[in-house]
């Protein structure tokens, strides 16, 4: 690990000025996947910013019925909040299923987004890699890929996103709220991930000078009948081979309102919308779900370890939707 400059924020303003000032800075809220990628030298930054201490760490209703999630809030804070659990019950589920304990209680919201791929090949300095030194390959295309991505997925890169929060975040139509040197925009959030394309290494829309302060989610009556499946290798703490954050809700036995979002499948939490609207309006049934999965996944692309993704998306897509329905 190199030397680092280490600065504690007092404030936004403090925390953007010291952004500014040293431009290879990286932000340092809990540190759970920061610290591990500069122990490995994959990450290298000439400052860290320690934002641990903004009045960030608060989760309240919004005048609309919806929450407010502060960028510091800790997974744990964020699992056990009653209002989570009882208007998001998926988020709540996800971030249960993402990480133990001990993790839960230093991760921060912003850093989840934020985290880096868990891609062996991304960590493996002797690896090519595209995201950690572009331009020099993508041993795991042709490599050991159970893991990578069968959708969004590129020749130059085939990684993707660890996050269980950020799928349930997608489902719920989240926004994440970013501040900079010109001043406060927000960014849906599955617009804030990118797509690794030819330039893998640019993995959301934040820029350098930028940070998190928040996520606002709008009200979901429905998403009160909603949950979060994982697939893993592993009951203990194993990142998604597939998971699905699912919510639905049935009149007359037709759907009439439908979220669907997949984790452990691509380079960014997918939002599936093709499955949605494949949902809305039909009968609430199993052959539905089926069709609907199918028509999510008929542009995914299996590799020469990982094409069993395919259908177990398919599997666990209709068997969360037929809970649903059967909930209903």
């Amino acid at each position: 690990m190199k030397s680092f400059f280490y600065a504690r924020a007092t404030d936004l303003q403090s925390a953007l000025q010291l952004l500014s000032e040293r431009p290879n800075a990286k932000l340092l809220g809990g540190g759970t996947n920061l610290i591990d990628l500069m122990r490995e030298n994959i990450e290298q930054p000439d400052a860290l910013v320690d934002v641990s201490g903004l009045p960030l760490d608060r989760i309240e209703a919004s005048a609309d019925g919806g929450l407010v999630i502060g960028a510091a809030v800790k997974n744990t804070a964020l699992a056990l909040s009653p209002l989570v659990r009882e208007r998001y019950p998926m988020l709540a589920q996800a971030v249960l299923f993402g990480a133990s304990g001990q993790i839960r209680n230093m991760a921060t919201v912003a850093g989840n987004i934020m985290q880096r791929t868990r891609c062996l090949y991304f960590y493996d300095r002797t690896a090519s890699c595209n995201k950690r030194a572009p331009g020099t390959g993508c041993d795991a295309i042709g490599g050991f890929n159970r893991m990578h991505a069968i959708l969004g997925a590129s020749d130059s890169c085939v990684a993707t996103h660890p996050s269980d929060m950020c799928v349930a975040l997608a489902a719920l139509g989240a926004v994440v709220n970013i501040v900079g040197p010109n001043g406060e925009r927000s960014v849906p959030l599955t617009e804030f991930h990118r797509l690794p394309g030819d330039s893998p290494q640019f993995e959301t829309v934040l820029a350098p000078n930028e940070l998190i302060t928040g996520v606002a989610i709008s009200p979901i009556a429905f998403a009160r009948h909603s949950l979060y499946r994982k697939v893993r290798d592993r009951a203990s703490y194993a990142f998604a081979l597939v998971s699905v954050a699912a919510a639905m809700e049935v009149r007359e036995g037709k759907v009439c309102y439908v979220r669907l979002a997949l984790g452990g499948v691509a380079h960014k939490p997918w939002r599936a919308f093709e499955a949605e609207r494949a949902l809305t309006g039909a009968p609430a049934d199993r052959r539905v779900f089926l069709a609907a999965a199918d028509a999510e996944l008929a542009v995914a692309k299996g590799l020469t370890y990982n094409s069993f993704k395919i259908e177990l998306a398919r599997r666990v897509i209709v068997g969360a939707f037929v809970e649903l329905a059967n909930r209903s």
